[in-house]
């Protein structure tokens, strides 16, 4: 997958790049729909490739997300960040995706964990 950078990016070719994570995708049964959950939730931008292909930026990692008849349950964890971890689980709630699992305490601070329209299971922690 060819990723681009940006003034604020290395280039994916930059020494520091070397063996980190550059890019997700994440499986959708509806790209359309999955893609404005996380607009809706997260405020990522995307650009369309189609209707079965979307790319995603948040601003800090790039991603995809790619028309799947079903969604595998149980695979890598996808962690976000948030300063205002009740704010993010009310965003999330209004978007559409369902909690799966209400926050919870752990040794770094809280978490909650949420399904998207599509079945992906992610995170949402915060340090607060």
């Amino acid at each position: 997958m060819a990723t681009s950078s940006s003034p604020s990016q290395p280039s994916p070719q930059n020494a520091a790049n070397d063996r980190r994570i550059d890019y997700v995708e994440l499986p959708a049964t509806n790209v359309a729909v999955t893609k404005q959950f996380y607009i809706s939730a997260f405020g990522w931008k995307f650009t369309d490739y189609g209707p079965d292909y979307t790319s995603f930026e948040d601003g800090r990692l790039a991603g995809g997300l790619t028309k799947q008849v079903t969604v595998v349950k149980g695979g890598p964890l996808v962690v976000t960040y948030s300063v205002d971890l009740a704010a993010a689980e009310q965003a999330v709630r209004r978007a559409g995706g369902t909690i799966v699992k209400p926050a919870f305490s752990f040794p770094g601070g809280r978490r909650f964990h949420f399904t998207d329209p599509s079945g992906n299971e992610l995170a949402v922690w915060s340090d607060k």
